[in-house]
């Protein structure tokens, strides 16, 4: 039987979603986990590969385990698991469901603190640096949506086939001293959010135009687009999938 596990985590201090050769990561430690309470060999696929330092208020993986799990096993998770990672719910799906092929859309949220503030220093990038122009960045962002190859902000040498995404939105938005900016789309390259969102802060203080903006994702090169901002400020929010998965 196949199950869903519905979780979130702080990523400060792993190495990522994926397992690694050195350094912790939230598959690993979900696995352990996993494995010990049902007390059989468990892997786990997830729903994407978060990179060193990035956050998810939701994440899903599958697994697959041959007799029924009772609800009290997601209680039994979060005593195991360390306080960075939360368990929401276990579910069965379709034998057939993978739950990294079957996505439909992801979304993320970066966020953007206009000063130095001691609560988002671990979820935010900090930013010291002078005014931003939120009004081009989203004049910017919007341009994103009429594109689909975004070499320009994938990390180099990555494992990808096709540099296509097909994004649905892209938008900052301001709430007192913080900025948020939420892209969804079908599929994200690696590193790509914070190269979009580097470049994005390019705009924002100047330091390049809307035109500017246009050229760098024409040129397909990673080498032409900003900074990739900070780990620490991305978080995976939503994960959406076909009705039809469940049972």
């Amino acid at each position: 039987m196949r199950y869903f596990i519905e979780l979130a985590y702080h990523g400060k201090h792993y190495h990522g979603w994926q397992i690694q050769k050195t350094g912790a990561s939230v598959e690993e430690a979900l696995e352990k986990a996993l494995s010990i309470l049902l007390k059989k060999k468990i892997n786990v696929v997830g729903a994407g590969r978060t990179d060193s330092g990035v956050h998810a208020k939701q994440m899903f993986a599958h697994f697959d385990f041959d007799e029924v799990i009772e609800n009290i096993l997601v209680k039994l998770l979060n005593a195991f698991l360390p306080q960075s990672i939360k368990i929401f719910r276990i579910f069965r799906v379709r034998a057939d469901v993978h739950a990294r092929f079957d996505v439909l859309s992801r979304t993320y949220e970066y966020f953007l603190s206009l000063g130095k503030h001691p609560f988002y220093s671990d979820l935010s990038w900090p930013w010291l640096y002078g005014p931003l122009s939120m009004e081009k960045m989203n004049e910017a962002a919007s341009i994103l949506m009429s594109h689909s190859n975004f070499s320009s902000f994938c990390k180099a040498h990555g494992e990808n086939k096709t540099y296509t995404c097909k994004i649905y939105q892209a938008q900052w938005c301001r709430e007192e001293d913080l900025l948020s900016f939420t892209i969804q789309a079908d599929r994200f390259l690696r590193n790509m959010v914070r190269a979009i969102v580097g470049t994005l802060v390019d705009v924002g203080r100047g330091k390049i135009n809307t035109k500017d903006f246009v050229r760098i994702i024409q040129a397909k090169d990673r080498k032409c687009a900003g900074t990739s901002a900070p780990a620490s400020g991305l978080f995976l929010t939503k994960i959406r999938y076909p009705e039809n998965i469940y049972l």
